[in-house]
């Protein structure tokens, strides 16, 4: 596989394409121009070679004939994948995209790819062979993804293309999706049967209708403790000797970023701080998350732009703390918490103010 570095800057530039796409594309056709082909490049393919990217691509389909598919990649002379663009301006969510699920079943590709520039959603034929997938194995937004991701992405690059562990990897993926679906459910309202199926665990009694409404709340709390204790394990990792270069790196960033100010940040303003980088890393790349101490509060910033407020610690008296929540209108919300791990608490407000940032 390429440096993986190297993708990574070359995603995030084709980063930039979109979001200037999102501005000044029309059409489907500038979205393929200013986004769609650089993309294919990006993975490494010859968009100036008929013989590795096949543009206006013909495959008949029963009674249908001359309908055309946006752009065919070969690998090895043999179609490999099938592109079908929309406007940028076009949600995938409501998107038709029959034709590419036609075309799927008559030729010899085995993954698909839908996009309008913004979003890139991957399909195959997991469910039954020779007939696309209903929903994508993967989706990737190039205005709001994280290293993971760009990793996964980089599974498509032409240099390292292996279709056998490409379709693994999907089978792979679709599988956590659901179960990430699922448990996103239970996390928020346990159904009966996943409260009962705790519950006999930890409970000796006859599981009436009662008890489980009893037990539900119980094994709500107990998940969301779960998940942050887990961020916290990570996050302890990170201050400690076992992590990795690249922890240590961007620990590193993050102090350097607190000393750049004159005013004493306290290390449980630091430690706030990466938490909310820890919430925020699933909605914006974390360098944007930026930090700026003041006498009375800390701030935290989107871009490091006045404009783009996300929270404040009130961190300076002895006996409380208090963080900051911004809404739609900026108007800002004190909350209490007993210590910065309770931030944790907050994530979804915080999360919600980073995506109108995106």
């Amino acid at each position: 596989m390429e440096d993986i570095l190297d993708f990574s800057l070359r995603i995030k530039d084709l980063s930039a394409r979109s979001r200037h796409a999102s501005l000044h594309a029309l059409t489907e056709e500038a979205t393929k121009t200013a986004v769609l082909l650089p993309m294919i490049q990006a993975l490494g393919f010859d968009v100036f070679n008929l013989e590795e990217v096949t543009p206006e691509y013909i495959a008949d389909v029963g009674i249908k004939k001359g309908e055309k598919i946006d752009f065919a990649i070969k690998i090895d002379k043999k179609i490999a994948i099938l592109i079908e663009a929309k406007p940028i301006s076009v949600s995938l969510g409501t998107a038709q995209y029959s034709q590419l699920y036609r075309y799927f079943g008559v030729a010899s590709a085995r993954l698909a790819i839908l996009t309008n520039g913004r979003e890139v959603w991957f399909f195959s034929d997991i469910d039954e062979k020779n007939k696309m997938d209903k929903r994508p194995f993967f989706m990737f937004d190039l205005q709001s993804y994280d290293e993971h991701q760009v990793l996964e992405l980089a599974r498509f690059q032409k240099s390292s293309f292996a279709m056998d562990s490409i379709l693994e990897a999907a089978s792979n993926l679709k599988f956590v999706k659901s179960a990430a679906t699922f448990l996103k459910k239970q996390l928020s309202t346990p159904d009966d049967d996943f409260v009962r199926y705790v519950g006999k665990q930890i409970y000796d009694g006859t599981l009436t209708k009662s008890v489980i409404e009893q037990l539900r709340p119980a094994i709500s709390s107990a998940l969301d403790e779960l998940i942050r204790n887990r961020i916290q394990d990570k996050l302890n990792v990170t201050f400690g000797q076992e992590a990795t270069q690249a922890e240590q790196q961007a620990e590193k960033k993050a102090v350097d970023e607190i000393k750049t100010s004159d005013i004493d940040t306290t290390a449980e303003e630091t430690f706030a701080f990466l938490v909310v980088k820890a919430i925020g890393s699933k909605v914006l790349p974390v360098e944007r998350i930026t930090i700026r101490d003041a006498k009375s509060y800390c701030s935290i910033f989107v871009d490091d732009n006045n404009r783009k407020p996300v929270c404040r610690f009130y961190f300076n008296s002895k006996t409380t703390k208090h963080i900051g929540l911004f809404d739609e209108q900026k108007i800002e919300t004190r909350h209490h918490i007993a210590e910065p791990a309770d931030i944790y608490k907050f994530a979804k407000e915080i999360e919600q103010t980073l995506s109108g940032y995106s």
